[in-house]
């Protein structure tokens, strides 16, 4: 029997959530119609996509890459719905959009490879810098929107945003460390162990900020503005992060697995968003692209 799309929805929810309970409560269905439909996948691609066990589910590496052609396919769907139900191929004219660095390569180049088929005709043009310039250049009229970081956006009144995606923090760890077996991981748990702190995004200032607020000190052993260099030096041992479940990925460039954990206590979430000037009237390749993110956001909580 040759898997089916729904499948695909529900694998690649449990594969980005990290959880059979997440995936189901994000898709409004039963727990069990996620574990069937990951069950019998599973038996139509003769592999394990996930690794049991008393936490949960735990994705393989296979189950990795079949995750980048599940993505692939759903997407290449939703652009074949949409090319019936928009005229988007027939906008012109230039686009400007600006990006913050977390967000560069996790949330814009999905979204503007939709875009740009869906628009082939428009002149894109993209820049990335701190979230605070980009807010500068959208108010000044210099970009027509932004992708963003807008959990701390700054001029809410000057400027319009839609939540794209909502990004909890969890805990990064090296295979084999003790938290990855405790049953409760606390904040004061963490702040025992050196911890790699990514700088971009505001990432620093937030988690510095959060363990400060909860009574812990971060004793940081490494900063630096590259993920993949927090992937290498936690699956490496050199420490763990705490980081937006956004960008986790269970291997580093060097093939090592690196586990993600829930952390206890109340912890803030990452909202990525699309981001215009109020008030200003969009051009139609801007309108185009806002309609595509936010029917790409629909497509996320099917």
């Amino acid at each position: 029997m040759a898997f089916t799309l729904r499948q695909l929805q529900y694998f690649v929810a449990v594969a980005e959530l990290g959880s059979v309970t997440r995936a189901a409560q994000s898709l409004s269905i039963s727990q069990s119609s996620v574990t069937e439909a990951i069950r019998d996948l599973e038996n139509d691609l003769g592999v394990e996509l996930f690794e049991r066990h008393a936490r949960g589910l735990t994705i393989t590496h296979n189950g990795h890459q079949f995750l980048r052609h599940a993505t692939k396919i759903l997407a290449t769907v939703s652009d074949a719905r949409n090319s019936f139900q928009t005229e988007r191929s027939q906008s012109t004219g230039t686009l400007n959009i600006g990006v913050t660095s977390l967000v560069a390569g996790y949330v814009l180049s999905d979204l503007l490879a939709r875009y740009r088929r869906a628009c082939p005709d428009v002149d894109v043009t993209a820049i990335e810098d701190n979230g605070s310039y980009l807010e500068h250049l959208l108010i000044g009229g210099e970009l027509d929107v932004a992708v963003m970081v807008i959990s701390n956006l700054r001029d809410r009144m000057a400027l319009q945003a839609e939540i794209l995606e909502t990004s909890p923090y969890r805990l990064w760890l090296p295979i084999g460390h003790p938290l990855v077996s405790a049953e409760i991981i606390s904040v004061q748990d963490i702040a025992r162990e050196p911890l790699i702190m990514l700088t971009i995004d505001e990432i620093e200032e937030n988690t510095g900020k959060l363990l400060t607020a909860l009574g812990a000190r971060p004793h940081v052993a490494f900063r630096t503005r590259s993920v993949e260099a927090v992937r290498s030096l936690v699956a490496t041992g050199a420490g763990i992060a705490l980081l937006p479940d956004l960008v986790y990925r269970p291997w580093s460039l060097e093939g090592d697995r690196i586990e993600s954990r829930d952390v206890s206590g109340s912890l803030p979430v990452v909202q990525v968003g699309i981001v215009w000037r109020k008030g200003s009237s969009l051009p139609q390749a801007a309108r185009d692209f806002v309609g595509i993110a936010e029917s790409l956001r629909s497509g996320r909580q099917r």
